[in-house]
């Protein structure tokens, strides 16, 4: 058994992009990938997890890269045909995207956990690593905005993030405990990375689980978060949107003041160099290079990258 140890926090595109980074320059046995729940959903009688499947596909090089979601040589036929029956059709389900939910479902009411589903259908990808859920529990991302609240696939999918975003709150994370991978990842981990995932959608759910923050504070391993935002932009998804709607300006800085202490270092893009003094002023160590990642190379590069920066840091005391 390695000394060394990953756990990286993902969701999303950008988290599944560099999930793949990670297990491109890590060894299954010194990695694991937790990802967010919160945005999980039942559509058309099955279960769907969207954050799961992104980082599924990435790892396993079938996700579609022109998109930047779902499945890689994906058909329409499903989605063509319930059009013409004239059933709901605002959350575009492909064919081979299908098969993951109808295969998830099914073993889902079998009764195995998320856990065990998400450990089969890696498996049956060709996975290598640990990609895990942050809970079993239905926790579910119930957004608000100035039309009032919505879940979350409503707010982002069927209304294309168009309502202004006013805060969001995670249904049921009271009563949510980490998975099993999660909470042995928390104690073994030699260094955690924060992926280029969303903060308010992605990663604050998987913080948000009783236990996690403070068990990530009790530990003494780094913690490298990886900007979301380069040069005032976010790569891709509502981010930028969703700061400027809380009076937030989008940037690295605001993202670096929202995580807090529970970061000691950052990875900031090169454009956004100008931030380096206020952030090493804000106590953080930070890493400055190009986070965007066009391709496996770049993925593995910043991967890479993170990896070795947070083995540099030192151990942290009590957060």
């Amino acid at each position: 058994m390695s000394e060394r140890f990953v756990l990286a926090l993902a969701g999303g595109v950008g988290g599944g992009k560099f999930a793949r980074g990670l297990t491109a320059v890590l060894p299954p046995d010194e990695l694991a990938v937790v990802v967010n729940t919160a945005d999980d959903f039942l559509h058309l009688g099955l279960h769907v997890c969207p954050d799961i499947d992104s980082v599924l596909y990435a790892i396993a090089d079938l996700n579609d890269t022109e998109r930047g979601w779902g499945h890689a040589g994906e058909t329409w036929n499903f989605m063509d045909t319930l059009r013409r029956l004239g059933a709901a059709d605002w959350f575009q389900l492909g064919d081979r995207d299908l098969a993951t939910h109808v295969l998830r479902t099914e073993a889902l009411a079998a009764g195995q956990s998320l856990s065990e589903v998400t450990v089969m259908l890696a498996e049956r990808m060709g996975i290598k690593h640990t990609v895990a859920p942050m809970t079993d529990h239905a926790v579910r991302s119930i957004v608000e905005t100035d039309e009032g609240a919505l879940a979350f696939q409503d707010y982002f999918v069927r209304r294309q993030c168009q309502p202004a975003f006013r805060g969001v709150a995670f249904q049921n994370i009271a009563s949510a405990t980490a998975s099993a991978a999660l909470g042995e990842a928390l104690k073994t981990a030699t260094a955690i990375l924060i992926a280029p995932s969303n903060p308010f959608v992605s990663i604050d759910p998987i913080l948000s689980v009783p236990d996690v923050r403070d068990s990530i504070r009790r530990s003494h391993a780094p913690v490298v978060a990886v900007s979301p935002i380069v040069g005032g932009a976010a790569i891709k998804g509502p981010l930028a949107k969703m700061m400027r709607e809380l009076g937030l300006e989008p940037s690295t800085l605001e993202v670096a003041r929202h995580y807090g202490a529970l970061a000691n270092g950052w990875i900031i893009d090169a454009s956004d160099r100008d931030s380096l003094p206020t952030l090493e002023a804000m106590g953080f160590r930070v890493l400055v290079t190009n986070t965007i990642m066009r391709n496996t190379e770049d993925k593995a590069r910043l991967a890479r990258e993170a990896l070795d920066f947070a083995l540099e840091l030192p151990q942290q005391p009590l957060r």
